[in-house]
């Protein structure tokens, strides 16, 4: 859910790419000087079964930020499902391979941040 006291200009559903699209996890709301998208990342699951999608699914959704940031600002934010730094858990070494905590997952989340999104949790 996206809840705003501002009318924005549009609200659209999804990244444009249907096998991802299907399971509602994306809401962008275009406002005048920015974008705000909310989203629900996939979970690799129990067993990591849905790790490779994850994977896919972070780089899909980069290139749909990236595309909306050659128009203006983007602001995101939601359920990330990642454990980016160890101390985001009270055991991280024996989460090495748990969902949410895989060294893939970790990185995929720290190359958002090496474009220069900004974890505000990590500068408050």
């Amino acid at each position: 859910a996206l809840c705003s006291k501002h009318e924005p200009i549009s609200i659209t559903t999804g990244i444009g790419i249907d096998k991802h699209d299907n399971e509602g996890r994306v809401i962008t709301a275009e406002y005048e000087l920015f974008y705000l998208v909310t989203t629900y990342i996939p979970n690799s699951s129990r067993g990591l079964v849905r790790l490779d999608y994850r994977m896919e699914w972070d780089k899909d959704f980069f290139a749909y930020l990236k595309k909306l940031d050659e128009e203006k600002p983007v602001i995101w934010c939601g359920d990330l499902n990642v454990a980016h730094n160890e101390i985001d858990l009270k055991n991280p070494k024996t989460n090495k391979k748990t969902s949410g905590f895989t060294i893939e997952e970790r990185t995929s989340f720290g190359n958002f941040l090496k474009e220069g999104y900004v974890d505000i949790f990590r500068t408050m």
